[in-house]
């Protein structure tokens, strides 16, 4: 399909919790085709059942290395009060183009229906897997980063495929 598909990612970082509108900078005439969707970790009503696994829940969920959580319902209000707690929000701008006639809207709906139901399930299990995180120097990353490369390469070879389907919706 060469130029009629494409399916980009851009992720902004920022430490706060979404109040920022239009983070990536777009000018008003694309700013007015976005549409914004909201992920909160906490709201099991994001999670589809067929995603749902008890210890990825933050609303469940407590760290024994930092004390955090679980997320109540009202986690976005409370969290600004506790200054020791650091947060951050991912902003992500998912741009998606199908050029087949006939097809365009509902592949590309498709998609974006697959990305929120990915950032949404990521986003919980980053909150969830803390405490195997949290201590870990760029030197521990960097090692990991290599492991998991080989592993996946063996497993690409060796193993079926795995994890999150399309086929699941």
């Amino acid at each position: 399909m060469k130029d009629n598909f494409l399916v980009m990612i851009e992720t902004w970082h920022k430490p706060d919790l979404g109040e920022q509108e239009n983070v990536h900078k777009l000018d008003p005439e694309q700013w007015k085709k976005v549409e914004v969707v909201n992920i909160d970790i906490a709201d099991r009503s994001q999670v589809d059942t067929k995603d749902y696994k008890p210890d990825e829940d933050p609303a469940t969920f407590k760290s024994q290395k930092t004390g955090r959580g679980p997320l109540g319902p009202d986690w976005k209000k409370e969290l600004p009060q506790k200054t020791d707690c650091p947060h951050m929000c991912a902003y992500k701008l998912v741009t998606v183009k199908f050029k087949w006639f006939g097809l365009q809207n509902k592949v590309e709906s498709f998609i974006h229906r697959q990305e929120k139901r990915l950032f949404t399930n990521f986003h919980r299990q980053l909150f969830c897997w803390i405490d195997q995180w949290i201590n870990l120097t760029m030197e521990d990353i960097r090692r990991m980063e290599e492991e998991t490369q080989k592993e996946l390469d063996n497993m690409r070879e060796t193993e079926p495929v795995k994890g999150m389907s399309a086929a699941d919706e």
